[in-house]
């Protein structure tokens, strides 16, 4: 029987529980272990609390971050959050009895695009209005009282944690982003990567690219990288397995040519019709590829290639890159992105295993 998969929190659900605890530490004058805090997915959570300590002016604490069984870069990350009484002078308005700040980990926005205006900490909307609400619940007194007070939240390794992520490509320096719209994070989720799909491209469509380069790893993005002419970074967009999600979302926001820089293997999917090209055995993708060749006329030696290989790459090796069979796919790939996201012009960059690009239909 298969094990089912754990659930864990995000980094705004930590830091909306490191913050209540501070708050009532502050509040109360004792040291508090554990909180609860209400999730926006519809139900309430308890988070352990770590390093406390508080005076009359300041409390804080820590959460180390549970991602369950996702393979989150923040797994284990420890979200700080310091609580200061602070003169009135530093709040601007009314009803606002507190101001949130990043510290130590923390990325700024420099980009057009994302849901935090640039020059601002990546502390995102939905973790703000968690932030507020576990103060409210902590502190609902100091509400009509002149009482002020300056949260502050930090990761200490957040700037090294941040190195493997993509938020450099979309404008935050520094470190890593307060992130979370439900407080959950479900394990193996392609959530993560949807939205990271969409803030790319929100940044992309902010900062003026005329078009994107989606492509499915690394090393193809960097063949397209070298053999295109130079464009700027937020033009490249790394989807992952995500292709038809990706198109669609170049739709939304018009950019109807995107270019996917892909190897062969992941081309023939996309070609397949599959929305997501980690899906489906390799071996009906062959099969499918062999009834084209025959149809197309493909000579009967290269056939034979397809009908014996075992891998995607085996035929793209062994052809040599045939170009007639690499238009071919790259021809029904189009067809098949045409399906996924109608008014999508694909063009497709077909990125060899040396680092090269071997065909190009641009």
């Amino acid at each position: 029987m298969k094990k089912k998969l754990r659930s864990g929190y995000t980094t705004g659900a930590c830091a909306a529980a490191a913050v209540k605890g501070a708050a009532l530490m502050l509040r109360d004058q004792a040291l508090c272990s554990e909180v609860s805090i209400d999730l926006p997915a519809g139900f309430s959570a308890t988070f352990q609390l770590h390093g406390q300590s508080y005076s009359l002016h300041e409390a804080s604490c820590f959460v180390v971050k549970d991602a369950g069984d996702d393979p989150d870069v923040t797994n284990g990350a420890e979200v700080h959050a310091v609580m200061q009484r602070t003169p009135p002078t530093l709040h601007a308005g009314e009803g606002m009895p507190f101001i949130i700040e990043g510290g130590t980990g923390i990325g700024r926005v420099t980009k057009p695009g994302l849901a935090v205006p640039p020059g601002e900490w990546a502390i995102n909307p939905v973790p703000r209005r968690m932030i507020q609400q576990a103060l409210d619940s902590a502190l609902p007194e100091f509400r009509n009282h002149d009482a002020k007070f300056k949260v502050i939240i930090s990761i200490p390794d957040g700037e090294e944690r941040a190195k493997k992520t993509l938020n450099a490509r979309l404008g935050i320096t520094g470190g890593l982003s307060i992130l979370g719209t439900s407080g959950i994070v479900r394990p193996i989720s392609a959530k993560a990567w949807t939205d990271t799909i969409d803030a790319a491209l929100d940044v992309a469509k902010a900062c003026g690219c005329g078009t994107v380069i989606l492509s499915t790893g690394r090393s193809s993005e960097i063949a397209a990288q070298q053999h295109l002419p130079p464009l700027p970074d937020e033009a490249y967009i790394m989807m992952g397995d995500h292709v038809a999600y990706a198109l669609q979302a170049c739709a939304k926001r018009g950019f109807t040519e995107p270019v996917v820089a892909c190897q062969f293997a992941k081309l023939l999917k996309i070609a397949c019709g599959h929305e997501n090209t980690h899906a489906a055995a390799s071996e009906l993708d062959l099969a499918v590829l062999h009834t084209w060749a025959e149809d197309a006329n493909i000579p009967p030696e290269k056939l034979a290639i397809i009908a014996h290989a075992n891998t995607a790459r085996e035929i793209a090796v062994t052809t040599c890159f045939d170009s007639t069979l690499m238009q071919l796919v790259a021809t029904r790939a189009r067809q098949a992105a045409a399906g996924h996201a109608p008014g999508i012009t694909l063009r497709t960059l077909l990125c060899g295993y040396d680092g090269s690009v071997v065909d190009a239909a641009t």
